[in-house]
């Protein structure tokens, strides 16, 4: 599908990719919803959040707890 965007005409020098699951992501249509959107410098498009910083000891215990949930 980017490919297809670069190769189309439209102003495209990147692609974005979002995906919700599940309602505090944002997904109002209950089955699989991509959205594939074409970018370019200067678009006026923003994807603003509040980030915190994490710890190294912090990610690596959230990474231990997914890998705990992952199926075997």
């Amino acid at each position: 599908m980017a490919a297809a965007l670069r190769a189309s005409g439209l102003r495209c020098e990147g692609v974005r990719l979002s995906l919700a699951d599940g309602e505090a992501a944002g997904q109002e249509v209950f089955h699989l919803h991509l959205h594939v959107v074409p970018r370019f410098a200067g678009d006026g498009v923003v994807v603003s959040a509040e980030w915190r910083s994490r710890s190294r000891a912090r990610l690596d215990q959230d990474a231990a707890l997914i890998r705990a949930a992952l199926p075997r």
